[in-house]
């Protein structure tokens, strides 16, 4: 029988998981987070709130129920080539100059990090436009990694299959180039090419840890979209300042469309591009 969380348990598993992953769920959230809260218990065959708890604070020791339970409470939508002006910023623009300035020096080495990568369309993408856009593209060493805290959304992403949703906004000749069509489960969908997925290492990082990501250094450019409006002023802060010091100088850093690097932190420079605003280091 489902069971309804009370306000003090609302604070504790949320205060719990805010220290974990530095994501804040409002109170407005209460009914969701008891609704997926009871199906981790269903699941255990668990019917005491209280005893969820205290298996989730005392006696899960190598985190496997808080990656579970996290794996439900995380919203992984995205799409492939999703907001297509900043991508045209980046691969225009940004890419261009990076690349010109490295090839100057005599370095051919590329790192870009998806730092918030869901299913695997956003690495994907990038490493489609790497391909088109790169004229000399093989002199590059290329390295993409692409992280993310939901273990269940990295196995996804590593299969590269996507369904009509995922691929809606994919530029017809990349999609003839880059996918293919099967059947899984008795159902259409698409998957992308080994040309593609060969460029892409996933990883799990719980972006909230700096030890788990004190290693990740030397990025050119770094994409966290859409992930710092579940931060609140103090997380969002500590990760900004964490990009800024894992990108190489003039490297960029890029955030969802409704998220501002300027009203996080003060380190990064800015300046317009195909009118659209980039932070770099």
């Amino acid at each position: 029988m489902a069971t309804t969380l009370t306000i003090d348990q609302f604070d504790t598993i949320t205060n719990f998981i805010y220290r974990k992953t530095g994501i804040r769920f409002e109170s407005k959230k209460m009914y969701f987070i008891s609704k997926r809260l009871n199906m981790r218990m269903q699941n255990l065959g668990m019917d005491n709130t209280l005893d969820y708890i205290h298996l989730l604070l005392y006696n899960d020791r190598f985190d496997t129920e808080f990656h579970n339970l996290i794996d439900l409470l995380t919203i992984n939508e995205t799409y492939f080539f999703r907001d297509f002006n900043q991508l045209q910023t980046f691969a225009e623009q940004c890419l261009d100059e990076v690349c010109k300035r490295k090839a100057a020096a005599g370095d051919y080495k590329l790192r870009l990090w998806s730092a918030a990568c869901s299913s695997g369309e956003e690495p994907y993408t990038l490493a489609i436009i790497l391909q088109e856009m790169l004229d000399n593209y093989r002199h590059w060493e290329i390295e993409i990694i692409a992280s993310d805290i939901d273990r269940k959304i990295l196995n996804k992403a590593r299969k590269a299959e996507y369904n009509d949703r995922s691929v809606r906004e994919v530029p017809p000749g990349y999609f003839k180039k880059y996918f293919e069509n099967i059947t899984v489960d008795g159902k259409s969908c698409y998957r992308l090419r080994n040309t593609i997925t060969r460029m892409v290492k996933f990883e799990q990082v719980n972006l909230s840890s700096r030890d788990a990501i004190r290693d990740h250094l030397n990025f050119d450019f770094i994409f966290c979209r859409n992930l710092l409006i579940y931060f609140d002023d103090v997380s969002r802060k500590n990760l900004v300042d964490q990009f800024y010091i894992a990108l190489n100088p003039g490297g960029y850093v890029f955030l969802g469309s409704s998220e501002s690097v300027s009203r996080i932190s003060t380190v990064f420079k800015v300046k317009r591009m195909n009118n659209y605003l980039v932070y770099y280091k």
